[in-house]
């Protein structure tokens, strides 16, 4: 299998230092949030997963629905990922995701098996599959 896209970001710091990428497009600080204790007013790791995530099984329905021949503009897509940090009982952490998926101008059956297959398809979902709970919501507009 070929690569098709690898990139590399340095974390300096932990949660309360820096990312930043080897072409110096992503540099942004870090810092605990405040309900953990931190003093927030700079991104996460919980937030940048949330982005990649989102930003990606969008990506992913947008694909699925032209492989599809279905009629959905890329702004027709809207994906939120809440990302959740808990305790995982064995002293160490969890994370869960929650996705709620808009898409205008679908009806609803098409809507979900469209979200169904980008699921399968995303390179995130493919990645936590089995190891972070997934919950996924779809609408329509």
């Amino acid at each position: 299998m070929s690569t098709l896209y690898s990139t590399k970001v340095t974390a300096i710091g932990g949660r309360s230092g820096t990312v930043r990428s080897e072409d110096g497009v992503l540099d942004l600080p870090l810092a605990l949030p405040t309900t953990m204790g931190g003093k927030g007013g700079a991104t996460n790791p919980e937030q940048l997963f949330a982005a990649g995530y989102a930003a990606c099984f969008e990506n992913a329905v947008i694909h699925v629905a032209r492989n599809r021949a279905t009629k959905v503009k890329d702004t027709d897509v809207v994906v939120v990922a809440a990302v959740g940090l808990s305790p995982n009982g064995s002293g160490g952490f969890a994370l869960s995701v929650a996705l709620d998926v808009a898409i205008t101008g679908l009806d609803q059956a098409t809507a979900e098996e469209i979200v169904r297959a980008a699921h399968a398809t995303c390179p995130y979902s493919n990645a936590v599959k089995g190891n972070i709970d997934v919950h996924i919501t779809v609408g329509t507009n």
